[in-house]
């Protein structure tokens, strides 16, 4: 079975997370787009809210086929200790049943664990088993730090294992 990593990022820092992770793993990649503007002091806002209140959202794509993959990464940044609005719109609608998932959210400050938990009782009410889970801090960090501490994370947990 293959592997893929679906995952929304605002900023770019998920992205550099699930880009290195995919490079690494020789995984499918997919970028899940918010269609709500979520840019400047009010959609800071807005997203706080939205994460908290774990409101749908809608997305690009609206699904993710899953029955080719055995493992699913769910990658997210933590919005007010929460994982983002996408990735709980997109986890709600995936068929999950008998999958292996790994969960990981970046962060500026804390929360991480808050919505890596979160997400996990999503996902393990959709009939899939979370077989690891991991948060990188990405405040202040340039992209190549990111990619780095990615590196060492899946050195780390031997997330080839998975495969």
């Amino acid at each position: 079975m293959k592997t893929i990593i679906i995952y929304y990022s605002e900023s770019g820092n998920t992205r550099q997370v699930a880009k290195t992770l995919s490079s690494l793993l020789s995984t499918d990649l997919t970028e899940i787009k918010d269609i709500k503007s979520r840019i400047g002091f009010s959609g800071k806002i807005s997203s706080a809210i939205d994460a908290f209140r774990e409101n749908k959202t809608e997305t690009i794509p609206p699904k993710v086929e899953l029955k080719d993959y055995g493992l699913v990464y769910f990658g997210t940044p933590t919005w007010a200790n929460n994982a983002s609005p996408a990735i709980i719109t997109i986890i709600d609608k995936c068929d999950l049943q008998g999958k292996d998932v790994v969960l990981f959210a970046t962060m500026n400050g804390s929360g991480g664990i808050s919505a890596i938990n979160r997400m996990k009782e999503k996902v393990e009410s959709r009939g899939a088993r979370v077989v690891e889970s991991f948060v990188i801090k990405t405040k202040n960090k340039n992209v190549s730090q990111i990619k780095k501490d990615s590196e060492n994370i899946a050195k780390l947990l031997d997330l080839r294992l998975y495969l």
